[in-house]
């Protein structure tokens, strides 16, 4: 039940970003996230902060990605979060990321980049991920 309320999230998102389709090929990548909130901070503002500045900024950075904040309205994952990345081709996410799944040299130059969004996003909390890339037949 669980995969398949991700697989259907990841459709209806990626129906928005790829003129209405997924193409065979395209690579998404779910990464479900665990939120903790600093004191006095809300799930809204830290949920609004990731949307405004924490998902451009990866973008701008990661050439070639599309990024989408969801949120789990039934089963097993209910009022949790995700993250949900489209490539165009697995090749899209090997330029940034080796065969073990880190960043390679240009990777950490991204993320590198990335990390100013990222200390202001930690005056409201820190997340962690876990992921399954996809990759459509």
């Amino acid at each position: 039940m669980k995969k398949l309320i991700l697989i259907g999230a990841i459709i209806l998102v990626s129906n928005f970003s790829f003129g209405q389709s997924l193409q065979k090929g395209n690579l998404v990548g779910l990464h479900i996230m665990t939120v903790n909130l600093n004191s006095g901070a809300t799930m809204d503002q830290f949920q609004t902060f990731f949307i405004s500045k924490v998902i451009p900024e990866y973008e701008k950075q990661f050439q070639g990605v599309k990024g989408y904040l969801v949120k789990a309205v039934r089963g097993e994952n209910n009022n949790s979060f995700g993250i949900v990345w489209l490539f165009d081709t697995e090749q899209s996410r090997d330029k940034y990321f080796s065969a073990d799944g880190n960043p390679n040299d240009l990777g950490k130059s991204a993320v590198e980049k990335v990390s100013v969004i990222e200390k202001e996003l930690e005056k409201l909390g820190t997340y962690t991920t876990k992921y399954t890339d996809w990759v459509i037949q």
